[in-house]
């Protein structure tokens, strides 16, 4: 007989719910968190916190005896697969006692190898990431680890998260998912199909936010140009929504799809109240035939033509560009036209990346394997033209005024905060207080060259 899909989803559903636990209550009990990853992990990892303190959990101190470990992990290259693994081990040996949940891609992806871990006890997939609390089976450890997961069509919660661990700076979770399987990623699979919460909500966490003493919010996601195709709304309506919550001083938008970046978001930014002149845009390689080989939604004409109109509406902002090296089939040739492209684009600062072979993936069927050394060569030649630009980006702004956000500091460390456009800038602590916003005029270079010093006006 043939089961018609939506009928699979309940099945689905109804099966989750039977095998979760009842909640239970966690007075007394000490919580230890770990995330691998990026930003939008961080955020998800807060919530999970958050709910697990709610139920009377308190956050693991140092030296104490732990009683549950919980383990957001990344699987977006070989190397995080290795990280994570390290990790899990790591943190069982030091928690020998503690019920260890392990979610995230790595979990979602490779849900047996992690629940074959000595000492994991469960691992939950990106359907029952906010679900924690369900399945911690009143924290009694098990002989073996089980996994919890569903297939990617099947991954259809979205788990709003807003990561609270920074009093300065939140991070918004607005969408996850995504629809475009480029041929080396493995994140569609991971994470499932775009999705996203309703704009209402979003407005309702980031007043949150501000009430809580939060000035400055990243909007984070999977894919967050393609927001709305959950709700029928748009990246656009839901920055101008944010734009009202006037007790968030700031706005950064996380990466945004090139293709994806309209030039009305654009505009918007360059004319908003709280969105700063901070752009963050995959390139991924600068060789349109390299592009064609990932089989990205667009060809590098079209993102020089989103630099210019930024520049053209914001002659100060910051652009970071993501730039993947030593892909299958990147010819010396390929690299060498990517290279100069990138080399002429008016950015601010590249994130390089080396191309990492992916189980399961499209790229693995594209001959010629660029060698290891090729990649480090490559990189470094990147990261070497990356450290001019934005070198020469800071240079430009040296005796310029501008507002930093001040950040905690480090023991020991100078304060420190960004400008609107993101350069960071270091300053007498003495002088300022962390989450104030303060009028600095920019002068040279701190030692390490990685800051511009600061005079408060």
């Amino acid at each position: 007989m043939v089961v018609p899909s939506f009928c699979l989803v309940s099945i689905m559903a109804i099966f989750a719910t039977r095998m979760s636990e009842p909640t239970i209550n966690l007075d007394g009990k000490a919580a230890a968190f770990y995330t691998l990853g990026c930003k939008l992990n961080f955020s998800e990892t807060s919530t999970i916190m958050r709910q697990l303190l709610d139920a009377g959990a308190h956050k693991a101190v140092r030296g104490e005896k732990v009683d549950i470990c919980v383990v957001n992990t990344c699987s977006v290259t070989e190397v995080a697969d290795r990280k994570c693994r390290q990790a899990i081990h790591r943190i069982v040996r030091e928690n020998p006692d503690a019920y260890v949940v392990v979610t995230g891609c790595y979990g979602q992806l490779q849900p047996g190898v992690v629940a074959d871990i000595p000492g994991v006890d469960i691992v939950l997939g990106q359907d029952l990431k906010g679900s924690v609390l369900d399945n911690l089976n009143g924290l009694k450890k098990r002989e073996h680890g089980i996994s919890r997961t569903v297939g990617t069509n099947d991954i259809k919660t979205f788990v709003p998260s807003c990561s609270r661990g920074d009093r300065t700076r939140f991070f918004l979770k607005v969408q996850d998912g995504c629809d475009y399987y480029c041929t080396y990623c493995t994140v569609p699979y991971a994470r499932g199909h775009s999705r996203n919460a309703p704009i209402a909500s979003l407005v309702e966490q980031a007043r949150q936010a501000g009430e809580e003493g939060g000035r400055e919010i990243v909007i984070a996601g999977v894919n967050i140009g393609d927001f709305g195709k959950t709700t029928g709304e748009s990246f656009l309506d839901l920055c101008k929504a944010l734009d009202t919550v006037d007790n968030i001083a700031r706005y950064r938008i996380s990466s945004i799809e090139p293709n994806l970046l309209t030039d009305q978001v654009i505009d918007f930014v360059a004319d908003s109240r709280a969105f700063m002149p901070h752009f963050h845009i995959p390139l991924q390689s600068g060789s349109n035939d390299v592009l064609r080989l990932m089989h990205r939604r667009y060809e590098r004409e079209v993102f020089a033509a989103k630099v210019k109109r930024i520049r053209e509406a914001m002659p100060d902002a910051f652009i970071g560009v993501d730039v993947i090296v030593g892909m299958r089939g990147e010819t010396d040739a390929f690299f060498e036209d990517a290279y100069e492209f990138i080399s002429g684009l008016d950015v601010t600062q590249l994130h390089v990346f080396s191309y990492s072979e992916r189980p399961g993936t499209a790229a693995l069927r594209i001959p010629h394997n660029v060698s290891p050394e090729q990649k480090h060569e490559r990189s470094q030649r990147l990261l070497e033209l990356s450290e001019r630009k934005t070198r020469a980006f800071y240079e430009a702004h040296i005796g310029k005024d501008a507002q930093v956000l001040v950040e905690r500091p480090r023991r020991g460390m100078p304060a420190h905060g960004f400008t609107s456009n993101y350069i960071r800038v270091e300053f007498d602590a003495s002088k300022v207080r962390e989450n104030e916003l303060v009028n600095v005029r920019l002068g040279g270079f701190n030692e390490s060259g990685d800051a511009l010093m600061g005079t408060l006006l």
